[in-house]
């Protein structure tokens, strides 16, 4: 496999990275292929996540990506990139477990969380003894996130959550959940809610087609009560909110790279074995075109991760940026699973070839941290200054 990824760096952009991002890389790379590739196939169809997995995951020391302190790794943030690049190019569940431990709920406590919240939790965190969840969108709110409806009522010295949550990832053996809802004056806040509080439910959702070796979640609140000093002292608004889903953004688009190049790859070692009509599928035009047009696309979302993540580290990240990132590699990635899925014909949807796996698990990535229509719209009101949503953010 490593020898096969050489033939998708067209634009040699393993140049432009240093050697520590390069490491990095590599080191998640060997990991995905000696530990995840021979196992989660069975995982994915059990539709059970591969526990046995965290132990030497963590051992990567890359949980916690760009944070620094608090035993986490610091990375800058073309290696966190690269490190949801290569975890997709494993497997969907794996990379979203990291998207949501990682990019959700401890950078939501890196940017939003009190000292004390952070010293707790964040260090256990990195180390995958602790595992966090994200709970914003509703059974009635998906998209339009900003109407939620959970409550979290004053009393004494308490915060006393009531509401459901839908498709929250890792939420069932969660030992953190970051619980949204409206405070008594109506702003949003983030309440954190312990594994075992009374009042808090989660039940897996089933006869999902994508992602199934992670479960996500629906939650019942029902007179869940936290102390005040659970709440996050940064979030006063959506507007905070908002921030954390931006910067996740981030790494959705690099995880959707890595689901192109797991079924590019997959496409080009199967045409250079698969013999049709005499020859191999490698000396057929329609073939050559196919590849060709499919690293294309791969190399325009490199470039464009790339340069993202140079963004963010220069501090000129905006909605904006994150979105068009997160809306043009979602559905790249999604037309190369299906061009590679096409190729490998029937075999494309067995999973010992791996692309069907990944072809499923794109339809979640395509809608999860924001659909292709609500990207579009973000990037449509940076290009024209006018306000297309329904609802007004609040």
């Amino acid at each position: 496999m490593l020898a096969v990824a050489q033939q998708t760096d067209l634009y040699l952009m393993d140049a432009l990275l240093t050697d520590d991002e390069r490491a990095v890389r590599d080191r998640v790379r060997e990991f995905c292929e000696r530990a995840v590739l021979p196992v989660i196939n069975g995982y994915w169809e059990r539709a059970e996540f591969p526990f046995p997995l965290l132990a030497p995951l963590a051992e990567l020391n890359i949980t916690g990506g760009t944070i620094a302190g608090y035993g986490c790794p610091g990375l800058s943030h073309v290696a966190a990139g690269l490190v949801s690049m290569e975890l997709a190019r494993g497997d969907g569940s794996i990379s979203t477990l990291h998207a949501v431990q990682t990019g959700l709920a401890m950078t939501t406590l890196a940017m939003l969380g009190s000292e004390e919240q952070k010293a707790h939790w964040l260090p256990a965190m990195a180390r995958l003894e602790k595992l966090g969840a994200f709970g914003l969108t509703e059974p009635e709110h998906g998209s339009d996130a900003v109407m939620l409806e959970t409550r979290a009522r004053r009393d004494g010295n308490s915060y006393v959550l009531d509401g459901a949550k839908r498709w929250v990832g890792a939420a069932t053996f969660a030992d953190l959940i970051i619980i949204w809802a409206r405070d008594d004056d109506g702003n949003v806040g983030g309440f954190l809610v312990e594994k075992g509080t009374p009042g808090f439910d989660a039940q897996p959702i089933t006869g999902k087609i994508a992602g199934r070796a992670l479960s996500q979640a629906n939650i019942t609140l029902t007179d869940v009560r936290v102390p005040l000093d659970h709440r996050l002292p940064g979030s006063q608004s959506f507007k905070d909110t908002a921030r954390v889903l931006t910067t996740a953004r981030t790494g959705i688009a690099w995880e959707a790279l890595g689901h192109a190049l797991a079924c590019y790859e997959a496409a080009v070692a199967y045409v250079q074995q698969r013999a049709q009509f005499g020859k191999t599928l490698a000396h057929f035009q329609t073939i050559q075109v196919q590849l060709a047009k499919m690293l294309a696309e791969i190399t325009t979302m490199q470039l464009l991760s790339l340069r993202l993540s140079q963004l963010v580290a220069q501090d000129k990240l905006t909605p904006a940026m994150a979105s068009l990132a997160k809306m043009n590699n979602a559905a790249k990635a999604r037309w190369v699973a299906a061009k590679a899925r096409d190729i490998l014909g029937g075999n494309g949807i067995l999973l010992e070839y791996h692309v069907a796996r990944h072809f499923a698990d794109i339809e979640g990535l395509y809608s999860y941290e924001g659909t292709d229509t609500i990207q579009s719209l973000i990037v449509g009101r940076e290009i024209t200054g006018v306000q297309a949503f329904a609802q007004r953010s609040r």
